[in-house]
């Protein structure tokens, strides 16, 4: 496994993609092996790593290396790493199979499953350390700082590529739950034009929603993840791989009629629980009530869901994108009509809107 994840990092160039990949492959790996397997390290040489990081001031072994990953698979085995121990396993990782690199690992994503198993006063400090500035690696754009505005804004002041301004947006969500996300800004540098994204735009915007449904506040167990059109299908097919637990996948192809949209038949209902958890996916929300419309037709075939909804881009009403209030999005009233547990939102965006890579529909 180690030699299959280095042989991931040399095609995708990167511990945290290789790993990503790896538990994509392979359900029963968390992540705190996958990300050693992307880093082309034995437990006994993750534990020489270890201890090289720390100036070979430590003498771990791979014993406990064994030990925390046990942990990780949460069956009631194995011991947890302690804060400082994660931190110093993303430096190590961080180094790549041959030891040089030098990629950023979130700590939260390195123990992804099982965060909330870690003692209370380790999850705190993990979460205000997550909140301050640190270096991406350099297949995502540069993290963001927050402003005295309560905005997000790139360390150098613009943007990289097609990703603009980062800023917390309060979204209805489930009871107790966390209401801030982290949304990022499209500016269009055509007006009155469709904004085509790169895949790279599309990657980052499925990674800022999947970390938004993480951090939710409880953990989701999705029954079905369906998406609308090709471009959601894209979308769900994603989140069902990386969040869901390989859930199983519906699929909502919507027709335009005079009076709105009508479902195709070629729509795909999967069979369900009965009290089943729903995430519905969407390229993005307008002024149209189409969401609207796919929530009353799923609670008719599921009567007892619980839906979430997750949308790549919401337009705004004004020209400006960072917007302070979840009602500065056209499609607010349509979406809390829609009655949905939780919203997750990657983007805001201006008329006319954006468009898929490879203009998916």
């Amino acid at each position: 496994m180690a030699a299959v994840g280095k042989k991931l990092w040399t095609t995708l160039g990167s511990v945290t993609r290789a790993a990503t990949e790896l538990m994509a492959l392979y359900q029963d790996v968390p992540s705190l092996q996958a990300y050693r397997y992307a880093a082309g390290l034995s437990q006994d040489h993750a534990a020489e790593r270890y201890n090289a990081s720390t100036g070979n001031q430590t003498s771990l072994g791979g014993t406990s290396i064994n030990a925390w990953e046990t942990w990780a698979r949460g069956r009631g085995r194995g011991s947890p790493p302690s804060l400082s121990s994660i931190l110093i396993l993303c430096a190590a990782y961080g180094r790549g199979p041959f030891g040089v690199a030098e990629e950023n690992i979130s700590p939260t994503e390195l123990i992804a499953e099982a965060y909330e198993h870690l003692p209370i006063e380790d999850q705190l400090s993990l979460k205000q350390f997550t909140l301050g500035p640190q270096p991406e690696p350099a297949h995502r754009p540069p993290r963001t700082t927050v402003t005295s505005h309560g905005l997000l804004a790139t360390p150098s002041g613009r943007s990289t590529g097609q990703v603009g301004e980062e800023f917390v947006l309060s979204v209805p969500t489930v009871e107790h739950g966390n209401p801030d996300i982290c949304v990022f800004a499209l500016p269009n540098p055509r007006p009155g034009q469709l904004l085509d994204l790169t895949w790279e735009t599309f990657g980052y915007g499925l990674e800022q929603l999947s970390v938004q449904i993480k951090n939710v506040g409880r953990r989701l167990d999705v029954d079905v993840c369906f998406g609308v059109n090709e471009a959601g299908l894209v979308m769900a097919t994603f989140m069902a791989s990386s969040r869901f637990s390989r859930c199983k996948i519906g699929y909502l192809r919507c027709n335009k009629i005079r009076d709105g949209i009508d479902l195709d038949e070629a729509s795909f209902f999967p069979d369900a629980p009965d009290t089943p958890t729903i995430v519905i996916c969407d390229f993005e929300v307008k002024h149209a009530d189409v969401v609207g419309y796919l929530a009353r037709q799923l609670r008719v075939r599921y009567p007892n869901a619980e839906l979430y909804f997750a949308v790549f881009g919401a337009m705004t009403k004004s020209r400006g994108l960072t917007v302070e209030s979840f009602d500065d999005l056209t499609g607010a009233k349509i979406m809390r009509a829609a009655g949905f547990e939780a919203i997750f939102i990657a983007a805001t965006m201006n008329p006319p809107g954006i468009e898929p890579p490879m203009e998916l529909r």
